[in-house]
């Protein structure tokens, strides 16, 4: 069924009118772009109908733009979050090892003082490592990773790389418990380095404190002063230092002065100790030397001598000078030279004198 038309006068109709009225258009637009690309006329009206346009463009653009716009905020967020958390792992990481790196470049420090001091002592000297510290005004204890096993004894001195740190009071096959200095049941004999007065350290109970008591009020003792072990007791070898003087007071009494010092252990820092191994020194006499004499006579011969009556009368027999077997000189005896005889023991018997 055909559409009925509704136009009355169309552009292109049927017929010839509609043929011409074609023709005439088509030539027009002709016209029109051959003058354009000659003379550039409608180039200021197609700007104008450009910025005219654009609005419209940006405004139907608008809508992919957000949308696009939000699918990148969403996007970039999760970007910047996951890297963000990746970063904050890498600098934990980084913190983690620097904070090891400056752990084993303190414990290197400790370990090369540790040596030092050792090269230095001349002593034989064992390395150990802390396990453990008791550091409270009744007990002052460290446990270390050393014990019998390793050939930790009672009484042996514990070192750091600055001074005196206590003596080995317990040991376990493979750990022992080692007393400080600084406990309130220990002291240590010292001397002053700088006057030479001998004079007995007392721990506190304080892990920075040590007591000197009962100092002559004449002494010269001042502050500063260093105090060295004396050796007396033998527990701990001589001119090891202990601690340096901080303070001296008189007593209530005006007897005796009483100084207070600081101790050169690093006594809640250090993490690796020199353990003293006890020096053997010998006891009793010396071994006594071989004695050297003339070599012994020949297997089957015997040596027979005269009785000194007979030969000198009476006279002991001393060798001569200038006669290897003698019994005087000539010129004090007035008897000749008399000579050993060797005589073979098949052919007479020795005398009671040789047989002595």
């Amino acid at each position: 069924m055909p559409l009925a038309r509704t136009d009355t006068n169309p552009l292109f109709g049927v017929g010839a009118t509609s043929t011409l009225r074609l023709v005439v258009y088509l030539a027009l637009g002709v016209t029109l772009m051959v003058a354009d690309y000659r003379g550039h006329y409608l180039a200021r009206a197609r700007q104008y109908a450009a910025v005219a346009i654009e609005p419209l463009y940006r405004i139907a653009a608008m809508p992919a733009d957000a949308a696009r716009n939000v699918r990148l905020a969403v996007a970039d967020r999760q970007a910047l979050t996951q890297e963000n958390q990746r970063l904050r792992e890498a600098l934990l990481l980084t913190q983690a090892r620097l904070n090891r790196l400056s752990a084993v470049a303190e414990q290197n420090t400790r370990l090369k003082e540790l040596l030092e001091v050792q090269q230095s002592l001349g002593l034989g000297v064992q390395l150990a490592k802390l396990i453990d510290i008791v550091l409270d005004p009744y007990r002052q204890r460290i446990t270390l990773d050393a014990g019998a096993r390793q050939g930790v004894v009672v009484g042996q001195a514990v070192l750091d790389a600055y001074g005196v740190m206590g003596q080995i009071s317990e040991v376990l096959p493979t750990t022992s418990t080692a007393v400080l200095i600084t406990d309130a049941s220990h002291a240590v004999p010292v001397v002053i380095e700088r006057t030479g007065l001998r004079t007995i350290a007392y721990g506190s109970g304080s892990s920075d404190r040590l007591d000197v008591p009962n100092i002559p009020v004449s002494a010269d003792i001042k502050a500063g002063d260093k105090l060295l072990t004396s050796g007396l007791g033998g527990s701990f070898p001589p001119g090891f230092p202990v601690g340096e003087i901080v303070s001296v007071a008189a007593e209530p009494s005006g007897m005796f002065a009483v100084a207070v010092a600081r101790p050169a252990a690093a006594l809640e820092r250090s993490g690796e100790v020199l353990l003293l191994r006890p020096l053997v020194d010998p006891v009793g006499p010396p071994a006594l030397t071989p004695e050297v004499g003339p070599p012994a006579p020949p297997p089957g011969e015997l040596m027979n001598l005269p009785p000194a009556s007979e030969s000198t009368g009476g006279a002991a027999a001393r060798p001569a000078r200038g006669h290897p077997l003698s019994t005087g000189h000539p010129l004090s005896t007035g008897h000749p030279p008399i000579t050993a005889v060797h005589v073979p023991m098949q052919s007479a018997s020795p005398s009671p004198r040789a047989r002595s």
